[in-house]
């Protein structure tokens, strides 16, 4: 069975690597703070001290961090996974970063006789706790045909959607329909709540009915709990836009509505809640 590597144990990232160890997989695992890998080491995950030891060490190597300037340091930076010798190695991004730099990684792992996908994923926290995230794969089809069974652990959705940045195009697709989505539920609880309606009937009752999204299941119920915690980091969310309209641009298409729900997560960030989960778009509106 081959050893994997795993670079970034945050909110999503530590729930798919306690599948892979229930899945009876040897992890190595690297995090930016150690302290949050101290629950998965006891869980049976081993510490290496920098992403180059853990690529050293495993056959399959999957990172999950913030940003793309984060994916550029773990890849790229002193000690990072190219400072490894990474021959015949499977370099897996999971992190929702831009087409131009998984292109690149793509470029440099096949230099070095190594392999790479990207694969960034959807369904937040509760989809990586639950082992049904959705995973978007771009890549060569002989590399994904490779490693598919080991998305599957973690995933209920793995599709191979292209050649390399194939994978972050999905994912930006995803994010634009969610940022609708997201609009849309903020704006139904503040219209129904100005209307004096009782916001559980109404979310049960338009939960049945053509309204009916993700969105609205999982994150209304918990706005109503005044429930702010991250299953998605506002700040991750207004990056993941901000490439979204990046890439728009550059293709020469116009997008208002994410515009809008850009300008709005944006203005949740200069209020300081950036560190909220997605939800937290209601505090523009209701004093919570």
């Amino acid at each position: 069975m081959e050893k994997i590597g795993f670079i970034g144990t945050g909110v999503m990232g530590a729930s798919i690597v306690r599948h892979l160890l229930k899945a009876g997989y040897s992890v190595n695992v690297y995090n930016r703070t150690k302290e949050k890998t101290d629950e998965l080491v006891k869980e049976g995950a081993i510490w290496q001290d920098t992403p180059k030891d853990v690529t050293t060490n495993s056959d399959i190597v999957f990172s999950m961090v913030g940003y793309p300037k984060d994916v550029e340091e773990i890849y790229y930076g002193e000690n990072g996974i190219f400072s490894a010798d990474v021959t015949g190695k499977i370099l897996i991004d999971m992190t929702t970063s831009t087409p131009s730099l998984a292109q690149k990684i793509s470029r440099t792992a096949t230099e070095k006789e190594a392999y790479s996908l990207d694969a960034p994923v959807s369904g937040g926290d509760l989809g990586a706790k639950n082992g049904t995230l959705t995973t978007m794969v771009g890549g060569s089809p002989d590399v994904f045909n490779k490693v598919e069974s080991i998305l599957t652990v973690f995933s209920s959705k793995v599709n191979l959607q292209g050649k390399a940045g194939s994978g972050q195009h999905t994912k930006m697709a995803n994010q634009i329909m969610i940022a609708g989505t997201m609009t849309g539920m903020t704006e139904l609880l503040v219209y129904a709540k100005s209307a004096g309606l009782d916001l559980e009937k109404v979310l049960d009752t338009v939960g049945g009915g053509s309204a009916a999204n993700w969105s609205l299941t999982n994150y209304a119920p918990r706005i109503l709990k005044e429930d702010f915690t991250p299953g998605f980091f506002v700040k991750h969310f207004l990056k993941d836009l901000n490439i979204a309209l990046e890439e728009a641009e550059k293709m020469s298409i116009d997008l208002p509505a994410t515009k809008e729900a850009r300008n709005l997560y944006q203005a949740l960030v200069d209020k300081g809640f950036e560190n909220d989960g997605t939800q937290a778009l209601i505090k523009l509106w209701w004093d919570i």
